[in-house]
């Protein structure tokens, strides 16, 4: 599969690179950056373009793109009025409207979208849903998931934080994967309801914290929480509770537990997960390392997605839609006090 990149000098951008690069069913078609120089700097080879009806010249059929969600809407819909498959980062856009239009602009065109919520390859959150989907912990009563970290002093640029073009705070940064996480546990999320708070940084429109309640079509609710008041540091938790046990998922450290038992409040037996190469791996060298190998598994499975495999765990373009309405609709039941309904989307099928 000819892929090309754009937005390949980021810093995301780079490690997408890296991974066409080491797939065996993949070649880098071209690249495209803000400037020749980094272009050229970061293509390794193939061609670099500035101008994105140049870059689009190039025979290729998918493109990844790497760029911040406000520029992102005319690069996908270019390329699926091209015909290219497109894997795109999250937020899939900074507006639910603009998110739509991609979603629209891929069905019309009969392509692909991926959405890159990698952190369904992490491996301590993979084995949760592997758990959980191995009816090992019995019938699922309810679900937590939290994201946070420190807040501001995490970001570089403007674009990452402010919300006419991030669309929003926490909820939008490290709760955006979390939102896909629980989704992608749940199955669905068809009712949110929740509360924002912009106390600590006080950023117009880019919530500190954001505490929810979603709920699946059949009425399983996930406990949620996206924080910028995680002085500890950045930390990712899954908690699945079932009618026979629990399993957790954790980074960072890469960590699992799972306690099951053959009935309720009956003896438990106890599974822990260290991930110690990861945890020395990344001391050694770098958190991009995980990341890395996570983006790798997700373009595998981007090129399996466009060659019509099913059972595959990348987060297709209802997935990418759902999650920003998901962050819309805490903002609106935050706002009203009530709950928001979300139709059920399902997967995504072209």
């Amino acid at each position: 599969m000819r892929i090309g990149v754009i937005g390949a000098a980021g810093k995301i951008g780079q490690m997408r690179v890296a991974t066409i690069l080491a797939e065996p069913k993949a070649e880098l078609a071209a690249v495209m950056d803000m400037t020749m120089e980094k272009a050229r700097e970061h293509a390794h080879g193939a061609p670099a373009f500035t101008d994105l009806a140049e870059f689009l010249s190039v025979p290729m059929d998918g493109v990844v793109i790497s760029t911040p969600a406000h520029v992102r809407e005319p690069l996908c819909l270019a390329a699926f009025e091209k015909g290219l498959h497109v894997l795109s980062e999250k937020p899939l856009h900074h507006t639910v409207e603009g998110s739509r239009r991609i979603l629209a602009a891929a069905k019309a065109a009969g392509r692909h979208l991926g959405a890159g919520f990698n952190m369904r390859y992490y491996p301590a959150f993979a084995y949760v849903k592997d758990v959980m989907e191995s009816g090992r912990i019995g019938e699922i009563d309810h679900i937590r998931v939290y994201g946070g970290h420190e807040g501001l002093p995490k970001f570089a640029f403007d674009w990452e934080y402010k919300s006419e073009i991030s669309g929003g705070g926490a909820l939008w940064d490290v709760g955006i994967h979390m939102t896909d996480m629980a989704r992608h546990l749940l199955g669905e999320i068809t009712e949110v309801y929740g509360v924002a708070t912009e106390k600590v940084w006080k950023v117009k429109g880019s919530e500190d914290n954001a505490l929810a309640i979603f709920k699946s079509p059949s009425g399983v609710p996930a406990i949620y929480q996206a924080t910028w008041t995680d002085w500890k540091g950045y930390k990712s938790a899954v908690e699945v509770y079932g009618s026979h046990g629990v399993v957790r998922g954790a980074y960072a450290p890469m960590e699992n537990m799972l306690i099951t038992m053959e009935k309720p409040g009956g003896t438990t037996t106890t599974v822990k997960k260290r991930y110690l190469d990861i945890q020395i791996r990344e001391k050694l060298k770098s958190w991009k390392t995980t990341a890395l190998a996570s983006f790798q598994e997700e373009l595998a499975e981007f090129i399996a997605l466009t060659e019509g495999r099913a059972g595959l765990r990348i987060a297709d373009g209802h997935a990418a839609l759902r999650a920003v309405e998901v962050a819309a609709a805490v903002a609106e039941s935050s706002r009203t006090g009530q709950p928001v309904q979300l139709e059920n989307l399902g997967a995504m099928v072209l």
